[in-house]
């Protein structure tokens, strides 16, 4: 386990980088570096890192990186991976990281194909819950009754489960996390850095202009999210499903806010009836009745 005051002070992410203002993403891209340091190799496919990152030839990152399209994410971290062991690089951490809508969606395909290989990297899914950089359109992963331009009255879908369909595959590592839990991402990092195999990583990075709040407000969406148990902090490893702090305590009801604080700071919720936000706190209960019965068994998959 590290404190905030053991995290390195040096920046990989480097000033005046193209992130709006208020990027969870950003955050989380930060907190990154800091868990990894600067030996790592990103792979970033279409998305809002490539804005971030900057325009050719110049760049916010200190660190190695492969633009690569959309739906390419798991197969070009597969063939890094390779390249690196081929030349005895072994101390490099090759990370894919890419939004919700090229994970869930377009890119689930090389996701699963380099999961099924066993490709040795840590594949970061940055869920902003829309596809933020084409016109926040809905994604896979965005919840049930949330606006988007191509869903003006609210989704009416829930949310793609991908942390589950990754633990299906029965990869050794598995985990969700939030930039407003800063120790928590960072600790999940550096075990994965550790782990042979594919590891998947999925990160709640709440989004002021998909998700209409003030940027100031981010960390404590992240916080809500998880406060509220829309945002579940777990783990997978080797089957075994885990609790992470502060959700480990949230298993009895009476000590989780209820949904509609967190549904209420966001105007892509503003629309939803009464009844809309009873069924997503119904869902939710649903949701942590299953995670109790999942610690209880040796294995969920």
């Amino acid at each position: 386990m590290v404190s905030i005051k053991e995290l390195p002070k040096e920046e990989y992410l480097l000033k005046g980088h193209a992130a709006c203002a208020g990027c969870g993403a950003a955050i989380a891209l930060r907190l990154l570096f800091k868990a990894l340091g600067n030996k790592v190799f990103l792979v970033v496919p279409a998305c809002c890192t490539t804005v971030i990152q900057g325009p050719y030839p110049f760049t916010s990152f200190a660190v190695p990186l492969q633009n690569m399209l959309f739906e390419a994410t798991g197969a070009t971290a597969s063939g890094v991976a390779a390249a690196l062991r081929i030349r005895g690089l072994e101390d490099i951490t090759v990370v894919g990281w890419a939004g919700d809508g090229g994970t869930a969606d377009i890119g689930i395909q090389a996701l699963s194909g380099a999961a099924e290989r066993e490709t040795n990297f840590i594949y970061v899914c940055y869920d902003n819950e829309a596809y933020g950089n084409t016109g926040l359109q809905r994604s896979g992963a965005t919840p049930y009754g949330a606006w988007t331009t191509t869903t003006p009255t609210g989704k009416r879908e829930r949310k793609k489960n991908m942390p589950f369909i990754m633990a299906a595959h029965r990869v050794p590592y598995v985990a969700t996390a939030c930039p407003s839990y800063p120790i928590d991402f960072v600790n999940k990092l550096r075990k994965a850095r550790e782990i042979k195999g594919t590891k998947y990583i999925h990160v709640l990075t709440p989004c002021p202009t998909g998700w209409r709040y003030d940027a100031g407000k981010t960390v404590e969406i992240g916080r809500l999210a998880v406060q509220t148990g829309i945002w579940a902090l777990y783990e997978i490893e080797n089957g075994r499903f885990r609790l992470n702090p502060p959700s480990d305590r949230l298993v009895d009801k009476s000590k989780r806010k209820p949904v509609k604080e967190y549904l209420t700071m966001q105007e892509r919720f503003r629309h939803l009836t009464d009844a809309d936000v009873q069924k997503i706190q119904k869902w939710v209960d649903e949701d942590w009745a299953h995670y109790q019965t999942l610690t209880s068994l040796e294995r969920c998959v």
